[in-house]
């Protein structure tokens, strides 16, 4: 699926905070916290996540490892993946990057399109068939703890529905599990795309927080149901709701509230942090002429 030449060829163009102008046969699909996704016209078929996070080549190739191992706990729970595979690309003087491929999806079959076009009862079904997806993983963890536990984020851009009737988990290049209850992610990693002035008010106040998230069910369909809100289907909310709920205990239902003001709160967090990148990507770039290796998004509708 990949070739490695052509890899190491887009890797020494790109410029991360131009990235339109690596080429012409060269496409943004999507961005992440520490990683973009990239169709590059090598293999249109194959979408490329760019994670430049690591100082060493063995350091890519041990978070690959983690990676194929997560995957793999993955599919034990019972979750399809598309075919992928990984590359670790190093350019001298710069940070290694670890490449992972997937098959491309079609762009139409995406869950958070999809619900722009379905009627509310076809999203009901679709929110019960992630919601029963989500449930595999949380069974899995029941019958394995504390040997191992794995984390998941369900949000509803993390899954492609295809027109055979499979539902396929894509968000899979952040391999969070735990081994007898020690994680075994780095926390370190998440920091690497923050301003050197923000890493340590992060550190403190959010990282625990970020990672153990993805743990727990009742966050993680918090997470599927705010989500809506983020992809402008508010409407959408209590019908979601009534799903998720019936994998809660009474006692941890979610209520449309709470799921809004969860839903505030993270944008505000979050568009802030986007804002400060763009500032230090701004300062190292047109201040100290130094390289910046993470691609931005635009302006981002939240």
């Amino acid at each position: 699926m990949i070739d490695l030449a052509a890899l190491r060829s887009f890797e020494e163009r790109l410029e991360p905070w131009r990235a339109g102008r690596a080429g012409s046969d060269v496409r943004v699909l999507g961005y992440g916290e520490i990683s973009t996704v990239f169709a590059l016209g090598t293999d249109a078929g194959v979408a490329f996540k760019r994670m430049p996070l690591f100082s060493t080549q063995e350091q890519a190739s041990e978070y690959a490892r983690s990676y194929r191992w997560y995957t793999g706990h993955l599919r034990e729970a019972g979750l399809e993946l598309p075919e992928d595979e990984t590359a670790v690309v190093s350019v001298a003087g710069r940070p290694v990057a670890l490449y992972i491929a997937q098959r491309r999806m079609p762009a139409e079959r995406f869950c958070h399109t999809l619900i722009h076009q379905l009627e509310a009862p076809a999203c009901r079904r679709l929110f019960e068939r992630i919601a029963e997806r989500l449930s595999c993983v949380w069974a899995f963890n029941s019958r394995r703890r504390p040997g191992v536990e794995l984390a998941i984020d369900g949000q509803i851009s993390n899954w492609v529905y295809l027109e055979d009737g499979r539902l396929l988990f894509v968000d899979t290049s952040t391999p969070m599990f735990r081994l007898d209850g020690v994680e075994q992610l780095d926390p370190e990693l998440f920091l690497a795309s923050a301003p050197g002035f923000l890493r340590w008010l992060l550190r403190l106040a959010f990282l625990d927080e970020v990672m153990s998230r993805y743990y727990e069910p009742r966050r993680v369909y918090m997470d599927l149901a705010a989500n809506l809100c983020k992809e402008g289907r508010q409407d959408l909310v209590e019908e979601a709701l009534s799903v998720v709920n019936r994998f809660l205990p009474s006692g941890q239902r979610l209520g449309a509230h709470e799921v809004r003001t969860y839903y505030s709160s993270d944008k505000v967090i979050w568009s802030a942090f986007l804002a400060t990148r763009r500032l230090d990507r701004w300062v190292k770039t047109r201040v100290f002429r130094r390289r910046y290796e993470f691609v931005l998004p635009g302006r981002i509708t939240r």
